[in-house]
């Protein structure tokens, strides 16, 4: 990515936008919300939402009564924002300002969640670092969930070129770790009535006992 400062540019989008002005806003994240219904996860269960932002996933996930939640994301103007727009209700979730490709967690996790944050990850080091992370940080029983654009989808998000991915290509990309449970395609309608074509796989840890 050359000299392009990542976190300068997410920090400057959280400053200068409001929640409803970015294409990714949604007031139900109604996919994400379907496969914790799909694999039934217990609301004890350690949850870590990757790229979560201010998204509003954290806010149904505290209405669902989950206890045990983490939201990471690059932009610590993001997570504020969240953190003031839960008031006391933050408290209960743990907030990690972190880069997806460098992170270094210290628990494991029952369900790892990536709502479009996995695709701005297009250098191969640092996909195989974020894929190696989440190998070594999900529960041997835990979920992984990502949600990226499709190949029908857009090519860049915010001014920074993605790289798309279709059922194949995930599940090819995974494979080492992860094997594939589920592919669906959902068209996400932004804010600015456009059509964001997302392709989303869960996947479970291969047992390598």
């Amino acid at each position: 990515m050359g000299n392009f400062d990542r976190k300068n540019h997410w920090e400057n989008i959280y400053n200068t936008k409001e929640l409803k002005d970015v294409s990714w806003f949604q007031v139900r994240p109604e996919t994400s919300l379907d496969f914790f219904k799909q694999f039934n996860v217990p609301t004890t269960a350690k949850i870590i939402d990757i790229g979560g932002g201010d998204s509003l996933l954290v806010d149904h996930l505290l209405d669902l009564g989950y206890q045990d939640i983490s939201v990471l994301d690059i932009s610590e103007s993001a997570i504020e924002r969240a953190k003031i727009r839960l008031g006391q209700k933050a408290n209960n979730v743990k907030w990690i300002v972190a880069d997806a490709a460098t992170f270094v967690p210290t628990e494991q996790y029952d369900f790892w969640h990536d709502r479009a944050a996995f695709h701005f990850l297009t250098e191969e080091n640092e996909i195989s670092n974020y894929l190696e992370t989440a190998q070594k940080s999900i529960n041997p029983k835990g979920i992984l969930v990502i949600g990226t654009f499709s190949e029908q989808g857009p090519k860049k998000c915010s001014g920074i070129e993605i790289k798309q991915y279709s059922e194949t290509s995930m599940t090819d990309r995974l494979k080492i770790f992860f094997e594939k449970i589920k592919c669906i395609t959902v068209d996400h309608i932004t804010p600015f009535d456009t059509i964001q074509n997302f392709v989303f796989c869960s996947f479970k840890k291969l047992n390598t006992a």
